[in-house]
């Protein structure tokens, strides 16, 4: 499959935390878009703010439990497959998906991620943006490959870091700039702008 579809691509988004960029997405994407609709959310956890954001929204949700990574992502690729999804969103999604997992949806897979890659991959980035004394930070959109924040970035924005900043100064100050950043990032996928 390549982008674009010549019809509305359906979307789903996983997740383990509140939800706000699942929010983004599907405001920016509601039922009839032309572009893209969200019609699923998956979390890896029961008590996760996203499931019950999803379903206030009117979309399918699912707890699908993380026992082990196999067993997850058996479950979450036949939730994807019987929803015919046709591109996936991680968003605070805190998990490490497999090779294989990854590979099956080569170019149909999305992240965002609170830095500007290459720079503060994985955990704890705003203390590493801190600690390395950088004076810009921002978020990331990028295709999730099998690495951990390694795949191929579609677009970034900045945000200054400024004296006496926190590691919660920066999430309040990144949050809003990766509500933006992370439609725009999927336009330019599904209009076949940013391909893998």
């Amino acid at each position: 499959m390549s982008f674009p579809l010549g019809r509305p691509a359906r979307l789903a988004v996983l997740a383990s935390g509140r939800g706000s960029n699942m929010e983004s997405l599907a405001a920016a994407f509601p039922p009839g878009d032309p572009v893209a609709e969200v019609v699923l959310v998956l979390s890896d956890r029961a008590d996760a703010g996203v499931l019950e954001k999803a379903r206030a929204a009117g979309i399918s949700s699912e707890h699908v439990p993380w026992r082990d990574r196999g067993s997850f992502e058996a479950a979450a690729q036949e939730a994807l497959v019987t929803a015919r999804i046709d591109l996936v969103c991680l968003a605070g999604f805190m998990r490490l998906l497999s090779a294989d997992f990854v590979g099956r949806w080569e170019g149909r897979i999305l992240n965002i991620h609170p830095s500007l890659l290459p720079k503060h991959r994985g955990l704890n980035p705003h203390r590493q943006a801190l600690d390395e004394g950088v004076d810009r930070t921002g978020c990331s959109v990028h295709f999730v490959d099998a690495g951990m924040d390694t795949g191929l970035v579609v677009a970034q924005r900045s945000v200054p870091i400024l004296p006496g900043d926190t590691e919660e100064d920066l999430a309040a100050r990144v949050l809003p700039v990766e509500h933006a950043l992370y439609p725009e990032a999927v336009r330019l996928v599904l209009s076949g702008a940013a391909a893998s």
